[in-house]
């Protein structure tokens, strides 16, 4: 890794956490494009492990808030979806891997534009909790389902249900994938280099978090998210 690429992707980790903390998702879509660009081997297993370190942050601020029976439904979902989803690591080559990516990018950003909001329902936080379990651990971007399920909740009580969720859903993933080979001591050293960076956008979060308009926040990160991806997708036919 050069140092260009070292300082892009922890730039693109420390806004990731800051937008994370600060309106409940950020750090995964706009961090696996980036990373799936500048080394293919660090997606999804290193973005899931800062993930990890920054919603247990989260969880530890806000953990009163959580929605402890719909984060326990959901996490029942996503056990096939985690399985299903380490085995797409193990079995898809890079190239492949890298336009699911870009395609759950872009589809996260598709569904939440066009406002669906399906009602929070047993039924359909199972449902979103395999969708996410799945799209999670095969590209570190399990975000969009949970978000459009719980996209009622607002404020402290989002994140800290958001975050409880993610917290125990990547420690999952991240399981699945160390049995699978996916994660080892290359994704361990990238994730401690990166920490710093992650560190970073958490400590900024709490004085920035209070002065960002959320709608207008969230129009930027999924802009952003949008051209990584775009260019992620573009870059594999080239």
């Amino acid at each position: 890794m050069s140092g260009a690429e070292f300082a892009l992707l922890s730039l693109t980790v420390g806004i990731g956490t800051l937008l994370q903390v600060s309106i409940g998702f950020g750090l995964g879509m706009i961090a696996a494009p980036v990373f799936a660009l500048v080394d293919p081997s660090l997606a999804p297993a290193v973005v899931l492990l800062l993930a990890t370190g920054v919603t247990a942050a989260v969880v530890a601020r806000e953990h009163r808030g959580a929605d402890l029976r719909g984060c326990g439904w959901a996490l029942v979902g996503r056990v096939p979806g985690v399985l299903a989803g380490a085995l797409l690591v193990a079995l898809l080559p890079a190239r492949y891997l890298a336009l699911l990516i870009g395609a759950v990018v872009l589809g996260g950003v598709v569904l939440s534009v066009a406002g669906f909001v399906p009602r929070e329902r047993r039924s359909s936080v199972l449902l979103a909790g395999l969708a996410s379990g799945l799209m999670g651990t095969a590209t570190s971007i399990g975000g969009p389902p949970m978000a459009m399920v719980w996209q009622r909740l607002t404020g402290a009580r989002l994140r800290a249900t958001m975050s409880t969720f993610f917290l125990v859903g990547s420690l999952m993933s991240l399981a699945a994938l160390a049995a699978t080979g996916a994660v080892g001591a290359h994704s361990l050293r990238r994730g401690a280099l990166l920490a710093p960076a992650a560190l970073a956008g958490l400590l900024l979060s709490r004085p920035l978090g209070r002065h960002l308009d959320v709608r207008r926040t969230r129009a930027v990160a999924m802009a952003v998210s949008v051209a990584g991806a775009t260019v992620l997708v573009v870059r594999q036919f080239v």
